[in-house]
């Protein structure tokens, strides 16, 4: 069965954009039909059957637009498969909670849905991007500077996605 799947992101500098893109590719080339959108842009889900949510993470908390987007959607996500995921720069920080840290920031942005897949992907931080507060604090904790995105794990995660959601594969010719 083809699913029509949105991709709805939310995004700051451009980093998250490019992998709901990517996201959105790999969905596309299993077969289904996609969109791919900023959060800020959606007016409805109808239509649709399954979500994948997608934010940034900055000062260990996903964009706020994904929980504003929850909770305009909530009794209809709770009825679709959704998959989330964040992207940030926990998985470069020497400290070893840093990614569950960012892992519960992700569930609580979600609220009340439980996504059938979630996962933190390490984003890009270009220093000439982010204000000289932001600077300092990565700076201090001693987060490198540069892009961390892991293409080869994005479309991975996202090949397995319309399994996870209930949907088989396309027959393979």
């Amino acid at each position: 069965m083809s699913a029509r799947i949105l991709v709805a992101y939310a995004t700051r500098n451009g980093s998250t954009a490019e992998i709901a893109q990517s996201i959105g590719r790999e969905l596309t080339n299993t077969g289904h039909a996609v969109d791919v959108t900023e959060i800020k842009t959606v007016s409805t889900l109808t239509g649709y059957t399954a979500i994948v949510i997608g934010g940034p993470l900055y000062m260990g908390s996903i964009d706020g637009t994904v929980g504003k987007f929850v909770g305009n959607y909530r009794e209809q996500l709770l009825k679709l498969p959704v998959a989330a995921f964040g992207v940030g720069l926990a998985p470069k920080n020497p400290d070893p909670g840093a990614v569950e840290a960012a892992m519960a920031a992700l569930r609580k942005s979600l609220g009340p849905v439980t996504p059938v897949s979630s996962i933190l992907f390490a984003g890009k931080l270009d220093p000439a991007k982010v204000n000289f507060v932001m600077r300092k604090f990565l700076e201090m904790a001693k987060i490198p500077a540069g892009d961390f995105r892991d293409w080869g794990a994005i479309a991975a995660w996202a090949r397995e996605l319309p399994v996870k959601m209930g949907f088989s594969l396309p027959p393979k010719d």
